[in-house]
Protein backbone atom coordinates (compact mmCIF):
# COMPACT_ATOMS: atom_id res chain seq x y z
CA UNK A 1 0.00 0.00 0.00
CA UNK A 2 2.74 2.13 0.89
CA UNK A 3 4.28 1.67 -2.77
CA UNK A 4 0.98 3.07 -4.28
CA UNK A 5 0.74 6.28 -1.94
CA UNK A 6 4.08 6.67 -3.26
CA UNK A 7 3.17 6.48 -6.47
CA UNK A 8 0.12 8.69 -5.79
CA UNK A 9 2.08 11.15 -4.32
CA UNK A 10 4.22 11.64 -7.50
CA UNK A 11 1.48 11.91 -9.75
CA UNK A 12 0.01 14.49 -6.78
CA UNK A 13 3.31 16.90 -7.15
CA UNK A 14 2.83 16.56 -11.06
CA UNK A 15 -0.56 17.43 -11.16
CA UNK A 16 -0.91 20.45 -8.60
CA UNK A 17 1.21 23.11 -10.79
CA UNK A 18 -1.23 22.78 -13.80
CA UNK A 19 -4.76 21.41 -11.70
CA UNK A 20 -7.05 24.18 -12.75
CA UNK A 21 -6.76 23.42 -16.08
CA UNK A 22 -8.21 20.05 -15.41
CA UNK A 23 -11.58 20.44 -14.30
CA UNK A 24 -14.13 17.36 -14.69
CA UNK A 25 -16.55 19.21 -12.66
CA UNK A 26 -18.86 18.52 -9.90
CA UNK A 27 -18.31 16.29 -7.72
CA UNK A 28 -14.89 15.42 -8.40
CA UNK A 29 -13.21 18.92 -9.00
CA UNK A 30 -10.15 19.77 -10.82
CA UNK A 31 -7.43 16.91 -11.23
CA UNK A 32 -5.37 17.22 -8.06
CA UNK A 33 -7.92 17.35 -6.21
CA UNK A 34 -9.29 13.57 -7.58
CA UNK A 35 -5.75 12.33 -7.20
CA UNK A 36 -5.26 13.86 -3.65
CA UNK A 37 -8.54 12.29 -2.78
CA UNK A 38 -6.94 8.80 -4.24
CA UNK A 39 -3.94 9.64 -2.15
CA UNK A 40 -5.37 9.74 0.94
CA UNK A 41 -7.98 6.74 0.77
CA UNK A 42 -4.78 5.29 0.17
CA UNK A 43 -2.53 6.89 2.60
CA UNK A 44 -4.41 5.91 5.59
CA UNK A 45 -4.59 2.07 5.10
CA UNK A 46 -1.39 1.98 4.14
CA UNK A 47 -0.49 3.79 7.47
CA UNK A 48 -2.75 1.75 9.61
CA UNK A 49 -1.33 -1.27 7.16
CA UNK A 50 2.59 -0.46 8.66
CA UNK A 51 0.86 -0.08 11.97
CA UNK A 52 3.14 3.25 12.23
CA UNK A 53 3.48 6.97 12.15
CA UNK A 54 6.01 8.57 11.32
CA UNK A 55 6.51 11.26 14.48
CA UNK A 56 5.46 14.77 13.17
CA UNK A 57 8.43 17.36 13.45
CA UNK A 58 7.54 21.04 14.74
CA UNK A 59 6.44 21.96 11.36
CA UNK A 60 4.15 19.58 11.37
CA UNK A 61 2.44 20.40 14.21
CA UNK A 62 2.07 24.22 13.61
CA UNK A 63 0.46 22.95 9.99
CA UNK A 64 -2.30 21.06 12.30
CA UNK A 65 -2.56 24.01 14.74
CA UNK A 66 -3.05 26.51 11.98
CA UNK A 67 -5.56 24.33 10.09
CA UNK A 68 -7.39 23.57 13.72
CA UNK A 69 -7.85 27.22 14.61
CA UNK A 70 -9.66 28.05 11.20
CA UNK A 71 -11.71 24.92 11.94
CA UNK A 72 -12.91 26.81 15.25
CA UNK A 73 -13.35 30.24 13.77
CA UNK A 74 -16.44 28.43 12.39
CA UNK A 75 -17.68 29.31 15.66
CA UNK A 76 -17.34 32.70 15.00
CA UNK A 77 -17.41 33.64 12.13
CA UNK A 78 -19.61 36.11 9.97
CA UNK A 79 -19.98 33.89 7.18
CA UNK A 80 -20.35 30.21 7.87
CA UNK A 81 -21.09 28.79 4.21
CA UNK A 82 -17.70 30.43 3.24
CA UNK A 83 -16.05 28.70 6.55
CA UNK A 84 -17.27 25.61 6.07
CA UNK A 85 -16.07 25.32 2.63
CA UNK A 86 -12.55 27.17 3.54
CA UNK A 87 -12.68 24.28 6.34
CA UNK A 88 -12.64 21.42 3.68
CA UNK A 89 -10.14 23.27 0.99
CA UNK A 90 -7.88 23.80 3.70
CA UNK A 91 -7.97 20.09 4.74
CA UNK A 92 -7.24 19.49 0.96
CA UNK A 93 -4.04 22.06 0.79
CA UNK A 94 -2.59 21.37 4.41
CA UNK A 95 -2.48 17.32 3.59
CA UNK A 96 0.01 17.83 1.47
CA UNK A 97 2.23 18.33 4.24
CA UNK A 98 1.78 15.12 6.24
CA UNK A 99 1.49 13.14 2.96
CA UNK A 100 5.24 14.61 1.76
CA UNK A 101 6.66 13.70 5.29
CA UNK A 102 5.44 10.25 5.75
CA UNK A 103 5.59 8.83 2.68
CA UNK A 104 9.20 10.47 1.19
CA UNK A 105 11.95 8.71 2.93
CA UNK A 106 15.13 9.12 1.04
CA UNK A 107 17.24 11.96 -0.58
CA UNK A 108 16.04 10.27 -3.58
CA UNK A 109 12.18 10.53 -3.01
CA UNK A 110 12.59 13.84 -2.55
CA UNK A 111 14.43 14.63 -5.83
CA UNK A 112 11.66 12.53 -7.39
CA UNK A 113 9.25 14.83 -5.95
CA UNK A 114 11.00 17.58 -7.37
CA UNK A 115 11.36 15.83 -10.76
CA UNK A 116 7.81 15.28 -10.37
CA UNK A 117 7.00 19.64 -9.44
CA UNK A 118 9.30 20.90 -12.15
CA UNK A 119 7.47 18.85 -14.63
CA UNK A 120 3.98 19.34 -13.95
CA UNK A 121 5.39 22.99 -14.25
CA UNK A 122 6.14 21.95 -17.58
CA UNK A 123 2.47 21.24 -18.43
CA UNK A 124 1.93 24.62 -17.46
CA UNK A 125 4.41 26.86 -19.25
CA UNK A 126 2.95 24.49 -22.05
CA UNK A 127 -0.64 25.43 -21.54
CA UNK A 128 0.30 29.13 -21.64
CA UNK A 129 1.90 28.67 -24.89
CA UNK A 130 -0.42 26.71 -26.54
CA UNK A 131 -3.08 29.79 -25.23
CA UNK A 132 -0.38 32.15 -26.31
CA UNK A 133 -0.78 30.52 -30.32
CA UNK A 134 -4.17 29.94 -30.18
CA UNK A 135 -6.95 31.21 -32.60
CA UNK A 136 -9.14 32.20 -30.32
CA UNK A 137 -6.84 34.41 -28.77
CA UNK A 138 -5.18 35.82 -31.64
CA UNK A 139 -8.73 36.92 -32.62
CA UNK A 140 -9.67 38.48 -29.44
CA UNK A 141 -6.47 40.69 -29.56
CA UNK A 142 -5.73 38.98 -26.25
CA UNK A 143 -2.30 40.44 -24.53
CA UNK A 144 -2.18 38.45 -21.45
CA UNK A 145 -2.36 34.36 -21.95
CA UNK A 146 -3.00 31.65 -20.12
CA UNK A 147 -3.14 28.11 -19.61
CA UNK A 148 -6.97 27.18 -19.31
CA UNK A 149 -9.07 27.67 -16.08
CA UNK A 150 -5.79 29.73 -14.55
CA UNK A 151 -5.60 33.05 -13.32
CA UNK A 152 -2.27 35.00 -14.73
CA UNK A 153 -0.94 36.07 -11.90
CA UNK A 154 -1.26 32.70 -10.46
CA UNK A 155 0.33 30.70 -13.30
CA UNK A 156 3.26 33.35 -13.16
CA UNK A 157 4.23 32.07 -9.74
CA UNK A 158 3.34 28.64 -10.15
CA UNK A 159 6.26 29.00 -13.12
CA UNK A 160 8.59 31.08 -10.91
CA UNK A 161 8.79 28.50 -8.18
CA UNK A 162 9.66 25.95 -10.63
CA UNK A 163 12.67 27.77 -11.73
CA UNK A 164 15.27 27.04 -8.71
CA UNK A 165 13.95 23.76 -8.33
CA UNK A 166 14.91 23.18 -12.22
CA UNK A 167 17.94 25.01 -11.60
CA UNK A 168 18.75 22.82 -8.68
CA UNK A 169 18.32 19.20 -11.12
CA UNK A 170 20.28 20.45 -13.77
CA UNK A 171 23.14 21.15 -11.34
CA UNK A 172 22.87 17.76 -9.66
CA UNK A 173 21.07 15.19 -12.77
CA UNK A 174 23.49 12.72 -14.12
CA UNK A 175 20.96 10.92 -16.89
CA UNK A 176 20.31 12.80 -19.95
CA UNK A 177 16.77 13.04 -20.10
CA UNK A 178 16.82 14.71 -16.21
CA UNK A 179 19.16 17.62 -17.68
CA UNK A 180 16.80 18.09 -20.64
CA UNK A 181 13.50 18.34 -18.39
CA UNK A 182 15.46 20.94 -15.81
CA UNK A 183 17.53 22.83 -18.79
CA UNK A 184 14.20 23.22 -21.08
CA UNK A 185 12.35 24.84 -18.27
CA UNK A 186 13.91 27.20 -17.71
CA UNK A 187 13.60 29.35 -20.87
CA UNK A 188 10.00 27.97 -21.87
CA UNK A 189 8.83 28.88 -17.72
CA UNK A 190 10.13 32.47 -18.80
CA UNK A 191 8.27 32.68 -21.91
CA UNK A 192 5.89 31.35 -20.20
CA UNK A 193 5.86 33.79 -17.23
CA UNK A 194 6.52 37.04 -20.12
CA UNK A 195 3.32 35.72 -21.63
CA UNK A 196 0.84 36.31 -18.81
CA UNK A 197 1.95 40.30 -18.66
CA UNK A 198 2.23 39.48 -14.16
CA UNK A 199 4.00 42.10 -13.29
CA UNK A 200 4.37 40.94 -9.77
CA UNK A 201 5.25 37.28 -11.72
CA UNK A 202 7.94 39.11 -14.05
CA UNK A 203 9.39 40.57 -10.42
CA UNK A 204 9.11 37.22 -8.38
CA UNK A 205 10.64 35.87 -12.17
CA UNK A 206 13.92 37.96 -11.75
CA UNK A 207 14.41 36.76 -8.73
CA UNK A 208 14.42 33.41 -9.03
CA UNK A 209 16.52 33.07 -12.00
CA UNK A 210 19.16 35.49 -10.06
CA UNK A 211 19.17 32.65 -7.47
CA UNK A 212 19.06 30.00 -10.15
CA UNK A 213 22.70 31.98 -11.99
CA UNK A 214 24.45 32.09 -8.27
CA UNK A 215 23.22 28.09 -8.07
CA UNK A 216 24.97 26.70 -11.91
CA UNK A 217 27.61 30.12 -11.66
CA UNK A 218 29.99 27.02 -9.87
CA UNK A 219 29.28 23.77 -11.90
CA UNK A 220 28.24 25.38 -15.33
CA UNK A 221 29.65 28.77 -15.29
CA UNK A 222 30.40 28.80 -19.27
CA UNK A 223 26.73 28.25 -19.56
CA UNK A 224 25.35 30.86 -17.35
CA UNK A 225 28.02 33.44 -18.92
CA UNK A 226 26.59 32.07 -22.10
CA UNK A 227 23.00 32.87 -21.15
CA UNK A 228 23.80 36.05 -20.02
CA UNK A 229 25.79 36.80 -23.45
CA UNK A 230 22.52 35.67 -25.24
CA UNK A 231 19.95 37.58 -22.99
CA UNK A 232 20.03 40.87 -26.26
CA UNK A 233 19.34 37.83 -28.59
CA UNK A 234 16.69 36.29 -26.73
CA UNK A 235 15.40 39.67 -25.84
CA UNK A 236 14.85 41.03 -29.74
CA UNK A 237 13.23 37.42 -30.24
CA UNK A 238 10.49 37.97 -27.69
CA UNK A 239 10.41 41.68 -28.89
CA UNK A 240 9.25 40.50 -32.65
CA UNK A 241 6.79 37.31 -31.27
CA UNK A 242 5.22 38.57 -28.01
CA UNK A 243 2.40 41.52 -28.46
CA UNK A 244 3.67 45.17 -27.79
CA UNK A 245 1.04 45.54 -25.63
CA UNK A 246 1.85 42.68 -23.42
CA UNK A 247 5.46 44.11 -23.04
CA UNK A 248 4.03 47.40 -22.38
CA UNK A 249 1.97 46.40 -19.33
CA UNK A 250 5.24 44.80 -18.04
CA UNK A 251 6.87 48.32 -18.84
CA UNK A 252 4.31 49.58 -16.00
CA UNK A 253 6.07 47.97 -13.04
CA UNK A 254 8.22 51.28 -11.91
CA UNK A 255 5.49 53.38 -12.52
CA UNK A 256 3.40 51.35 -10.27
CA UNK A 257 6.14 50.96 -7.52
CA UNK A 258 6.24 54.56 -7.41
CA UNK A 259 3.06 55.86 -7.13
CA UNK A 260 0.70 53.55 -8.96
CA UNK A 261 -2.43 52.10 -6.79
CA UNK A 262 -1.33 48.57 -7.73
CA UNK A 263 -3.69 47.40 -9.77
CA UNK A 264 -6.10 48.75 -7.46
CA UNK A 265 -5.12 46.69 -4.24
CA UNK A 266 -4.09 49.83 -2.23
CA UNK A 267 -8.14 50.20 -1.55
CA UNK A 268 -8.37 46.38 -1.38
CA UNK A 269 -5.44 46.09 1.16
CA UNK A 270 -7.02 49.53 3.41
CA UNK A 271 -10.91 47.86 3.06
CA UNK A 272 -9.01 44.63 4.71
CA UNK A 273 -7.53 46.51 7.42
CA UNK A 274 -10.10 48.40 8.56
CA UNK A 275 -11.74 44.58 8.87
CA UNK A 276 -8.85 43.49 10.54
CA UNK A 277 -8.65 46.15 13.16
CA UNK A 278 -12.77 45.53 13.59
CA UNK A 279 -11.68 41.76 15.00
CA UNK A 280 -7.85 41.69 15.79
CA UNK A 281 -7.39 38.61 17.78
CA UNK A 282 -9.57 36.49 16.69
CA UNK A 283 -10.57 37.31 12.99
CA UNK A 284 -13.97 37.32 11.22
CA UNK A 285 -14.04 33.45 9.95
CA UNK A 286 -12.66 31.67 7.38
CA UNK A 287 -12.95 32.40 4.12
CA UNK A 288 -15.13 35.77 5.26
CA UNK A 289 -12.38 38.42 4.01
CA UNK A 290 -14.60 40.06 1.42
CA UNK A 291 -17.69 40.20 3.47
CA UNK A 292 -15.77 41.49 6.41
CA UNK A 293 -14.25 43.97 3.67
CA UNK A 294 -17.50 44.90 2.19
CA UNK A 295 -15.48 43.95 -1.53
CA UNK A 296 -16.87 42.38 -4.51
CA UNK A 297 -17.37 38.62 -4.25
CA UNK A 298 -15.00 38.15 -6.88
CA UNK A 299 -12.20 39.82 -5.10
CA UNK A 300 -9.24 38.80 -3.22
CA UNK A 301 -6.89 40.22 -0.62
CA UNK A 302 -4.31 39.86 -2.72
CA UNK A 303 -1.95 39.67 0.67
CA UNK A 304 -1.37 36.73 2.94
CA UNK A 305 -0.82 38.14 5.51
CA UNK A 306 -3.65 40.62 5.84
CA UNK A 307 -5.53 37.75 4.33
CA UNK A 308 -4.90 35.92 7.27
CA UNK A 309 -5.11 38.62 9.69
CA UNK A 310 -8.96 39.38 8.92
CA UNK A 311 -10.43 35.78 8.69
CA UNK A 312 -8.06 34.55 11.70
CA UNK A 313 -6.42 37.40 13.46
CA UNK A 314 -3.16 37.78 15.58
CA UNK A 315 -3.21 33.94 17.04
CA UNK A 316 -3.20 32.82 13.04
CA UNK A 317 -0.88 34.80 11.62
CA UNK A 318 1.67 34.15 14.56
CA UNK A 319 0.70 30.67 13.71
CA UNK A 320 1.71 31.71 9.60
CA UNK A 321 4.65 33.46 10.58
CA UNK A 322 5.80 30.28 12.81
CA UNK A 323 5.55 28.11 9.55
CA UNK A 324 7.09 30.04 7.24
CA UNK A 325 9.79 30.18 10.20
CA UNK A 326 10.63 26.87 10.69
CA UNK A 327 10.76 26.04 6.77
CA UNK A 328 13.04 28.69 6.48
CA UNK A 329 15.50 27.13 9.41
CA UNK A 330 14.43 23.68 7.57
CA UNK A 331 16.08 25.18 4.07
CA UNK A 332 19.15 26.33 6.37
CA UNK A 333 19.59 22.72 7.70
CA UNK A 334 20.74 21.44 3.89
CA UNK A 335 24.20 22.45 2.39
CA UNK A 336 25.06 23.57 -0.74
CA UNK A 337 23.03 23.47 -3.80
CA UNK A 338 20.16 22.48 -2.07
CA UNK A 339 19.67 25.12 0.21
CA UNK A 340 20.62 27.63 -2.29
CA UNK A 341 17.47 26.11 -4.51
CA UNK A 342 15.17 25.77 -1.63
CA UNK A 343 15.97 29.40 -0.05
CA UNK A 344 15.45 31.10 -3.45
CA UNK A 345 12.19 29.10 -4.03
CA UNK A 346 10.91 30.59 -0.49
CA UNK A 347 12.32 34.07 -1.04
CA UNK A 348 9.58 34.25 -4.45
CA UNK A 349 7.33 32.66 -2.73
CA UNK A 350 7.38 35.14 0.33
CA UNK A 351 7.04 37.93 -2.76
CA UNK A 352 4.61 36.55 -4.49
CA UNK A 353 2.26 36.56 -1.19
CA UNK A 354 2.49 40.32 -1.03
CA UNK A 355 0.11 40.65 -4.16
CA UNK A 356 -0.96 37.19 -4.03
CA UNK A 357 -3.30 35.31 -1.71
CA UNK A 358 -1.37 32.09 -1.37
CA UNK A 359 -2.57 29.98 1.75
CA UNK A 360 -5.05 29.09 -0.56
CA UNK A 361 -2.45 27.06 -2.89
CA UNK A 362 -1.56 23.65 -3.12
CA UNK A 363 1.82 24.65 -3.92
CA UNK A 364 2.41 26.47 -1.08
CA UNK A 365 1.94 23.66 1.06
CA UNK A 366 3.97 21.12 -1.24
CA UNK A 367 6.73 23.34 -1.01
CA UNK A 368 6.70 23.62 2.29
CA UNK A 369 6.44 19.80 2.96
CA UNK A 370 9.17 19.20 0.45
CA UNK A 371 11.63 21.80 2.69
CA UNK A 372 10.32 20.19 5.40
CA UNK A 373 11.86 16.88 4.26
CA UNK A 374 15.05 18.19 3.19
CA UNK A 375 15.37 19.76 6.82
CA UNK A 376 14.71 15.93 7.96
CA UNK A 377 17.14 14.35 5.55
CA UNK A 378 19.43 17.06 6.42
CA UNK A 379 19.67 15.52 9.85
CA UNK A 380 19.16 12.18 9.65
CA UNK A 381 21.31 11.45 6.22
CA UNK A 382 23.55 14.16 5.48
CA UNK A 383 25.93 12.77 3.40
CA UNK A 384 23.72 10.87 1.29
CA UNK A 385 21.61 14.34 0.82
CA UNK A 386 24.81 16.05 -0.17
CA UNK A 387 25.87 13.44 -2.47
CA UNK A 388 22.53 13.16 -4.03
CA UNK A 389 22.38 17.05 -4.36
CA UNK A 390 26.11 17.68 -5.38
CA UNK A 391 27.16 19.04 -8.81
CA UNK A 392 26.96 16.29 -10.97
CA UNK A 393 30.60 17.02 -11.85
CA UNK A 394 31.78 17.15 -8.84
CA UNK A 395 30.35 13.96 -7.03
CA UNK A 396 32.94 11.62 -6.20
CA UNK A 397 33.57 8.52 -8.17
CA UNK A 398 34.80 6.49 -5.06
CA UNK A 399 32.78 6.82 -1.02
CA UNK A 400 29.49 7.52 -0.81
CA UNK A 401 27.21 7.86 -3.85
CA UNK A 402 24.01 9.20 -4.55
CA UNK A 403 20.48 6.85 -4.15
CA UNK A 404 19.68 5.06 -7.00
CA UNK A 405 17.26 6.94 -9.44
CA UNK A 406 13.62 5.94 -8.87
Amino acid sequence: MRKIAWVLLLLFAFAIPWEYSLDLGEPLGNVARVVGLLLLLVAIPAVLQAGRLRTPGPLQWLVLAFYLWFCGSYFWTIEPLATLEKIRAFFQEMMIVWLVWEFADSPSDLRALLRATVAGSWVLAALTLANFASPEAIAAGQIRFVAAGQDPNDVARFLDLGFPLAALLLNSESRWPARLLALGYLPLGLVAVLLTASRGGFLAAVVALAGCALLLLRSHARGVIAGTLALPVIATALWFSVPHETLERLATIPAQLQGGDLNQRLNIWSAGWHAFVRAPWFGTGAGSFVSAAGLDPLDTAHNTALSILVSGGLCAFFLAVGIVALAARSAMQTHGPLRLALATALLVWVITSLVATVEENRTTWLLLGMIALAGRLAVEEPQRLAACFAAHAERPKFGISPEPVV
